[in-house]
């Protein structure tokens, strides 16, 4: 069309039917999957987070003045010293042995493989009760080895050394089943193209195999030190748990709670949840960490 200025418009199409947009239809809940995921909840409600409130709630009903107060004891320091060396043991020679292990299985293969893999799993099918069990059979006075542990003057059973390798075996194997899968998705490549150019078996380790495998070791590293701090079954049968000697923290609480000190307990219990809320988080950060290098 042409305007009364000279210029032109172009005509405009109306179209006699105009689209309406679709309507989203609502689709219908599905009741079984909020039924599965309300019955987790009320069953992660009864067995954690009621009683983990309650164990704060305990701690701190009278105030913090009493939760610190029951910090300074001496039978609760000498517990938690006690523990703190457990693990500054247990922890570095299961990290060795895991290591060990683990190169062993993932870049040689030998007759017996497979049940090496299932003797390193043994602590997690056994009870921890019948470990230390196991313990006193071998190194009690009248086990296997007590007749020369008593001629040489040498005490394993209700002393540290026995309480040492309970912890030891509970947590033995966390470092090498977090660092196996690590080290056969890497594979040997880079390491064989390190020797062909002269580097030695040490500086292999060094730079080339422990960077691939930091974060597998430093996850197996948080499990195996949670597991050798909050171990109760196995160190309770061989220690004897005797105040100010051969109690950790974790027999402290039952021992405090069993003499109705139920505020010295509940204040030990609060350290050891501490303890497993900063392994949950330092988890969750190697977990993000090593999901973002996959």
């Amino acid at each position: 069309m042409t305007q009364n200025d000279g210029s032109f418009e172009p005509p405009r199409f109306h179209s006699s039917t105009t689209k309406q947009p679709e309507q989203n239809q609502s689709k219908p809940r599905n009741w079984g999957v909020i039924g599965l995921i309300a019955i987790a909840v009320a069953y992660l409600f009864l067995v954690l987070y009621i009683p983990a409130f309650n164990v704060f709630f305990q701690a701190f009903k009278k105030g913090v003045g009493p939760f610190l107060l029951n910090l300074t004891r001496s039978d609760f320091q000498n517990a938690a010293r006690l523990t703190l060396l457990l693990a500054l043991v247990a922890v570095p020679v299961n990290t060795v042995f895991g290591l060990c292990a683990a190169w062993a299985i993932t870049r040689h293969k030998f007759p017996g493989r497979a049940l090496v893999l299932s003797i390193i799993d043994l602590p997690f099918s056994i009870s921890p009760v019948v470990a230390g069990l196991m313990i006193v059979l071998l190194y009690g006075r009248q086990g296997w080895f007590g007749g020369f542990l008593e001629s040489h003057d040498l005490k394993i059973i209700f002393a540290f050394p026995g309480m040492l390798l309970a912890t030891a075996f509970v947590s033995m194997p966390f470092v090498a089943r977090e660092v196996i899968p690590v080290l056969e998705e890497v594979g040997k490549d880079q390491e064989e193209a390190a020797k062909t150019l002269g580097a030695k078996p040490w500086q292999i380790f060094w730079r080339v195999t422990l960077p691939n495998i930091r974060w597998g070791l430093l996850y197996g590293l948080i499990l195996t030190n949670a597991r050798a701090m909050g171990e109760f079954g196995a160190v309770s049968v061989v220690s004897g748990n005797i105040a100010n000697k051969t109690q950790s923290l974790p027999l402290f609480v039952e021992e405090a709670y069993k003499q109705y000190e139920t505020e010295a307990a509940y204040s030990a219990a609060v350290l050891l949840a501490l303890l497993a809320l900063v392994t949950l988080v330092l988890k969750e950060i190697l977990e993000r960490k090593t999901s973002k290098r996959a």
